[in-house]
C-alpha cells in the first residue's frame, strides 16, 4: 500500500516538521511495515509552469516528426514574450495548456534544461510528458494536456503536486485495513497521540423503497449490498489534477472519471465499489453462486469459465461480474466518444454503484482459481469493514455528483444479513501475563479503546471488536494489540536457559560439520525453497519409475508452477547457479544441506492435537507419522574454474572428480568411507557419473550419485558447459559412521613404498581396481594414490595402464622387503582374479 504523506496529513494533523522518515520510524514502532520511503520530485527545480500553445509550424525533411512550437508562459521567462519549443509529440494542438520547463530548470535524473539548437530550430525549454516529470503513467501517449481553467504562467510544481512522500507498505494478511489511507491514518493517529479524521464519518440515507432492485440469494457469501444511483453524467468531465496525482502517487493509473473515483474511495476507505452503466443492465442486480460451466468476460478481455464456488453478480441475462474480483465487460462504463454524425460527445451518463461486502474465504478462493488477483480481490481476502459500504457510496455519489455534474436519485438500496457485533472475554491482567510487564488495567482499556474496541468490565473485560478488525478473535489477540502499541521495544528480554546435560543431537552437530568443511572447500551455502513442479523432473531426465517423481503435493502452493515438496536437492542449486551465471559470476560452487520429501506408503491424516494441554507422547507419535519421509540430503554444484590462474600457476576448470571430492569429503566428516563406481542415472553424463556407496550392516548401500552433467539436462536448464553436480543421503552417511572417531597413531617408522602398473580392460573404472588393491594389500597398506593413466597400441585393442603407489607402513616395526612385497603381489593377485588385471611387463 503506498501512501502519499500529502494525503495521510487530511486525515492526521501531524507537526509540520515531521518528515516521511518520521512517520515511517512512528509506524515501524508501532507493527506495520513500511518497507520504503520514496521522496517525489527528488532533485526537481523550476521554472516548471502551465503554458498555453500559441502556434505549431511542422518541420519536414526528418525521419520523424517534429513541430516547432510558440508557447504563451506569461512573465515566467522574464520577457512575456512567447518561448519556442522544438517538440516531437502530436497530442496537442494549438490553445491547449501544457506544461512547459523553462532553462536553467532541472527535472528528476538530474536533466539540466538549456537552449540548443535541434532540427535547425533553437528550442529554449521543453513541453513535458509525466514520464519526464516523475509522475507515472497518466493514459496519455506523449505530453501533459492541462484543462482549460488554470492559469498561463501558474506555478506547475505545485500544481501538478510534484513534491511529495509515499510510504510504500507491505500489508500483511491480519491488516487488511491498512490498505486505506483510513486504517493506516488511523494508526498515524495512535502512534503520535492525535484525533483522527474518520473519512467515513458521513451523512448517510437510510434505505428506501425505491432504490435499485438487488437480490442476494447468499447471504452467507454477500452479507451487505449497498446499491447508490447517479444520473446525468457528464461524458466530457474529466478527473480533476488532485484525483489524478492521488491515484498515480498510490500506484494506479487514472481510466476514467467514474473508475478513478470508484478507485480513489476503495483507496480513501478500504472499501472496493464497481460502477455499472445503468443502460447496460437488465433487471435487478443479484448475487449468487455461479452455476458450472457459466461464461463471464471479465474487464481484461479474458472469457472465463465459472466454478460453483465462484460468486457473481448478476441481471436477468446472466453473470455481469465476478463478485469482488473484477467486473464483466458487458456492463463496463464506456469511454467518451464523439458521434461522427452528430459531433456530439457520447458515454455513459448512468451509473448503478456497488458497495458490498463478500465473505473472504470465497474470494481468496475465486482470485487463485482464475488467477486473478486484482486491488478489490486483495482486500477482500484481507477483511474488509462491513459497516464502510453505506458510506463509501455514499462519498462515491458525493464525487461524482461535484466533478461529473450528476444527480443522486433518492433511491438507497441497502441489503443487510443479520449479525451481531463480535465481543471477546479476557481477563484485564491477561496482556500483562502474556508479555510479562505490568501494564495495568487502565494502560490495556485506554490501548483497547484508541484501536476503537469498546470495553466493559473490572476484572474480566468484555471487548467488543470493531468492525474493521476481523482479526482480533482471541484473548491473545487483544493482548497483542496492547503489547505493540506500548512499544515492543519495551518489553524485557531474557535468553531461554536450557537444562543441563542437553545441545545438539549427532544429526544436528553432523549437519553443521559438513556445511564447515564445504565451505572451508571453498563451497557457497545456497539455501531454496523445498518446492518444485514435475517439468523439472523432466529437464533432469529422470526416468518415469524414478522414486523421485513421488511427489508430495501441496493444498495450496504458493506457485501452480511448483505444487509439491521437493525430492530432490539439484533444482534449486542448479537454479542458484543459472541465476548467478547469467549476472556474471561464471566460477561457482555451491552446496546446500537440507531436507527431501517422499510420500509415505500408507498415508494417514494427522488428528488435530490440543491446544489446552500439552499432546501426550502417543498423539506426537500420530503427527510424526502422517507427516512424509524426510530424510536430509547435501548437494553440491560446480561450474567454472575450481582453481584460479595466478602468479602461483595455472588454473583448472572443475570436473567430475571435484563433485565426487566433495562426497569423499562429506563422508570423511561423518566417519566414514565411500564406495566409488562407475554408474548411468538420470542427469549425469553416462561416462562420467559416479555411484555412491557406504555399508550399511556389511550390505553395500547406495547414498547417491555425482558427475559432470548430461548435456541434454545442461541444455533444458540453460546452464554453463560442464556443469557438475552430486547429491546423497546424509541421513545414510551417518548411519554408516563408525560412531565416535579415534586419532590415527603416528608411527614413527619409516614407510615402504610401491608403484604398481596394471593393464586392464579400458571400461573398467579406476576406483574398482583401487578397492580390490586396497582390500587384497591388507592392513599394513597406509594409502593408495593412482598417479598415472596411459593407454597405447602396445597395450592391445581396448586396453589401459593404471599405475598406482601404495604405500606400507607398520606401526610397531620397519617393515621388511619380503613384507612389502607379499602385501603388494596379494593385491595384485586379488585385482587378478576379479578383474583380470595383469602386471604391466609381466
Amino acid at each position: 500500500m503506498r501512501v502519499p504523506l500529502s494525503w495521510l496529513r487530511e486525515y492526521v494533523d501531524l507537526p509540520a516538521s515531521e518528515t516521511g522518515r518520521d512517520v515511517q520510524t512512528k509506524l515501524i514502532a508501532a507493527g506495520l511495515e513500511v518497507e520504503t520511503v520514496e521522496q517525489l520530485g527528488a532533485g526537481l527545480k523550476g521554472p516548471l509552469v502551465v503554458g498555453r500553445v500559441l502556434t505549431i509550424e511542422e518541420l519536414t525533411g526528418f525521419k520523424k516528426p517534429i513541430r516547432f512550437c510558440t508557447v504563451d508562459v506569461g512573465a515566467a521567462n522574464g520577457t512575456g514574450e512567447p518561448q519556442e519549443i522544438v517538440c516531437g509529440a502530436r497530442n496537442f494542438s494549438v490553445g491547449d495548456k501544457v506544461v512547459v520547463v523553462l532553462p536553467g530548470a532541472v527535472l528528476p535524473g538530474d536533466f539540466q534544461i538549456a537552449e540548443r539548437t535541434t532540427y535547425g530550430r533553437i528550442s529554449r525549454g521543453m513541453i513535458c510528458s509525466a514520464a519526464e516529470l516523475g509522475m507515472g503513467d497518466d493514459n496519455s501517449d506523449g505530453i501533459i494536456v492541462l484543462p482549460p481553467e488554470h492559469e498561463v504562467g501558474t506555478d506547475a510544481i505545485e500544481l501538478l503536486e510534484l513534491h511529495d512522500e509515499v510510504l510504500d507498505i507491505a500489508v500483511t494478511p491480519d491488516r487488511g485495513y491498512a490498505l486505506s489511507l483510513r486504517g493506516v491514518a488511523r494508526e498515524a493517529a495512535t502512534a503520535y497521540g492525535l484525533p483522527l479524521s474518520d473519512p467515513a464519518l458521513l451523512d448517510v440515507p437510510g434505505p428506501n423503497s425505491y432504490g435499485y432492485p438487488v437480490k442476494v440469494a447468499d447471504p452467507v457469501g454477500c452479507d451487505r449490498f449497498t446499491a447508490r444511483t447517479v444520473v446525468g453524467l457528464d461524458p466530457e468531465a474529466r478527473s480533476p489534477i488532485w484525483l489524478t496525482r492521488r491515484l498515480q502517487k498510490a500506484g494506479m493509473r487514472p481510466i476514467s472519471l467514474a473508475v478513478d473515483i470508484t478507485n480513489y474511495v476503495m483507496l480513501e476507505l478500504g472499501q472496493p465499489l464497481h460502477a455499472y452503466d445503468r443502460t447496460l443492465i437488465d433487471g435487478p442486480v443479484g448475487v449468487r453462486r455461479a452455476e458450472p460451466g457459466e461464461k463471464l468476460t471479465t474487464l481484461d478481455g479474458v472469457q472465463r469459465v465459472l466454478d460453483a464456488g465462484d460468486l457473481v453478480i448478476t441481471d436477468d441475462r446472466g453473470p455481469i461480474g465476478l463478485a469482488g474480483v473484477m467486473g464483466g465487460a458487458n456492463t463496463e462504463i464506456a469511454d467518451s466518444a464523439v458521434d461522427p454524425g452528430t459531433g456530439r460527445v457520447r458515454g455513459t451518463t448512468e451509473v448503478i454503484i456497488e458497495a458490498a461486502h463478500f465473505d473472504a474465504v470465497s474470494i481468496a478462493r475465486t482470485a487463485r482459481r482464475h488467477k486473478l488477483s486484482s486491488e478489490a480481490s486483495r482486500r477482500f481476502e484481507r477483511g474488509v469493514d462491513p459497516l464502510a459500504g453505506a458510506a463509501a457510496a455514499q462519498r462515491t455519489v458525493d464525487l461524482l455528483v461535484l466533478l461529473a455534474g450528476g444527480t443522486a436519485e433518492a433511491g438507497v438500496t441497502h441489503v443487510i444479513a443479520p449479525s451481531a457485533p463480535r465481543t471477546v472475554a479476557m481477563p484485564a491482567d491477561h496482556p500483562d501475563r502474556v508479555a510479562g510487564v505490568a501494564y495495568g488495567r487502565e494502560t490495556v482499556v485506554r490501548r483497547l479503546q484508541e484501536i476503537g474496541c469498546d470495553v466493559y468490565g473490572q476484572d474480566e473485560l468484555v471487548v467488543t471488536v470493531p468492525s474493521w478488525r476481523p482479526d482480533l478473535a482471541a484473548p491473545n489477540d487483544l493482548a497483542e494489540e496492547v503489547i505493540r502499541l506500548e512499544g515492543y521495544e519495551n518489553l524485557p528480554s531474557s535468553l531461554p536457559r536450557p537444562p543441563s546435560g542437553r545441545g545438539l543431537t549427532a544429526r544436528q552437530r553432523l549437519h553443521r560439520r559438513v556445511g564447515r568443511a564445504l565451505a572451508g572447500a571453498g563451497y557457497v551455502e545456497a539455501p531454496n525453497y523445498p518446492f518444485i513442479g514435475e517439468r523439472v523432473l523432466d529437464q533432469l531426465d529422470l526416468p518415469a519409475d524414478d522414486p523421485a517423481r513421488r511427489l508430495v503435493r501441496l493444498v495450496n502452493p504458493l506457485s501452480d508452477e511448483e505444487p509439491a515438496l521437493r525430492t530432490t536437492l539439484l533444482p534449486g542449486l542448479l537454479g542458484a547457479l543459472r541465476r548467478n551465471d547469467g549476472r556474471g559470476s561464471h566460477d561457482l560452487a555451491l552446496f546446500e544441506t537440507g531436507l527431501v520429501f517422499h510420500p509415505a506408503d500408507e498415508p494417514r491424516v494427522a488428528a488435530t492435537p490440543p491446544v489446552d494441554r500439552r499432546p501426550t507422547d502417543e498423539e506426537l507419535a500420530g503427527l510424526d507419522a502422517a507427516l512424509p519421509v524426510q530424510p536430509r540430503h547435501a548437494a553440491v554444484v560446480l561450474a567454472g574454474a575450481r582453481e584460479q590462474t595466478g602468479w602461483w600457476g595455472k588454473g583448472r576448470p572443475a570436473d567430475w572428480a571435484d563433485a565426487v571430492e566433495a562426497a569423499r569429503l562429506i563422508a570423511r566428516e561423518a566417519g566414514t568411507e565411500l564406495a566409488v563406481e562407475q554408474a548411468q542415472y538420470g542427469p549425469w553424463h553416462p561416462g562420467r557419473c559416479a555411484a555412491l556407496f557406504v555399508t550399511l550392516g556389511r550390505v553395500k548401500t547406495p547414498v547417491g550419485h555425482a558427475g559432470e552433467l548430461h548435456p541434454r539436462v545442461v541444455k533444458a536448464l540453460g546452464l554453463p558447459d560442464r556443469t557438475c553436480a552430486m547429491e546423497l543421503d546424509l541421513d545414510l552417511v551417518e548411519r554408516a559412521s563408525r560412531g565416535t572417531l579415534t586419532a590415527p597413531r603416528i608411527s614413527s617408522f619409516p614407510v615402504a613404498t610401491q608403484d604398481v602398473a596394471l593393464v586392464v580392460d579400458r571400461e573398467i573404472p579406476a576406483a574398482a581396481v583401487e578397492n580390490l588393491l586396497a582390500a587384497g594389500a591388507g592392513e599394513l597398506l597406509e594409502s593408495i594414490r593412482l598417479f598415472d593413466v596411459f593407454t597405447g597400441e602396445q597395450l592391445g585393442e581396448g586396453k589401459k595402464s593404471l599405475a598406482y603407489a601404495l604405500r606400507f607402513r607398520a606401526a610397531d616395526r620397519t617393515l621388511t622387503v619380503e613384507e612389502v612385497t607379499a602385501a603388494r603381489d596379494t593385491a595384485v593377485a586379488l585385482a587378478a582374479e576379479r578383474l583380470g588385471a595383469v602386471l604391466r611387463g609381466a
